[in-house]
């Protein structure tokens, strides 16, 4: 159970963000959700956590802005006096082939699903170090350990955060802060709507089927618990055996 726990979710408003608030709802923890612009849904989900009587606030920021994470960190902590947490769920993707995909496509994936990965941990670890614990997970992909065509720019991005996830739990582990990264295949959300039942995609998944987003929040939710005090610099495939 994650009670008296206050938890901010990047990208928490839709998808596998979305998941992963309402879990950690369920198990007590307070809620923080950080979005980039859709204003509806992330009142949806506060409304959502609502329901499990904890506290819930939606955030907008852009996470590639040094800047603006800062301030939404520092207001996230004066409203809920604590952040235990760190979920990094915000990503986009901008999917061609090397060949055509333009400087702007590959830098704003870099910028959001990197960068922003990076500014989070940064403004969020010194709250972690003066209260001597934290727990941060990462969502990474499949995509980063497999690479995939059609997405340098995606797969280097989240290449790019299992290095950062293991860089940041050598640096905060004697401070008590863990840090781990999941790598979800593919998962029924938005970004995998497009995809169908695609029977390509799911006759290279061993087991058949595409995962779904509250499949990743459990895993989320035995990260961030206690039953996790000793894992550390892990990335846990959630793939339906794909990348194995």
């Amino acid at each position: 159970m994650l009670t008296g726990k206050t938890a901010l979710i990047t990208g928490g408003s839709r998808g596998i963000g979305k998941a992963i608030a309402l879990k950690f709802a369920s198990q007590g923890s307070q809620i923080a959700i950080v979005y980039a612009g859709n204003e509806s849904a992330a009142s949806q989900t506060v409304a959502e956590c609502e329901k499990f009587g904890v506290r819930a606030n939606a955030y907008k920021c852009d996470v590639s802005d040094f800047s603006a994470v800062k301030e939404t960190v520092a207001q996230v902590k004066a409203d809920m006096g604590r952040i235990d947490i760190l979920v990094n769920s915000a990503g986009i993707t901008r999917d061609k082939l090397i060949a055509m995909m333009s400087e702007t496509d590959f830098d704003s994936v870099v910028s959001v699903n990197l960068k922003g990965t990076f500014n989070m941990i940064k403004h969020c670890s010194p709250i972690f170090i003066r209260q001597r614990g934290g727990r941060i997970i990462n969502i990474s992909s499949v995509s980063g350990i497999m690479g995939n065509a059609g997405q340098t720019n995606y797969s280097a991005s989240k290449a790019g955060i299992i290095g950062l996830t293991k860089a940041t739990a050598r640096e905060l582990a004697p401070r008590g802060i863990t840090c781990n990264a999941i790598a979800p295949g593919f998962i029924k959300t938005d970004m995998t709507e497009e995809l169908g039942d695609n029977q390509e995609i799911l006759a290279a998944i061993p087991l058949k089927r595409m995962g779904q987003p509250e499949e990743v929040a459990e895993l989320a939710a035995f990260l961030a618990g206690d039953g996790a005090s000793y894992i550390t610099g892990e990335v846990v495939r959630i793939d339906g055996g794909m990348a194995m």
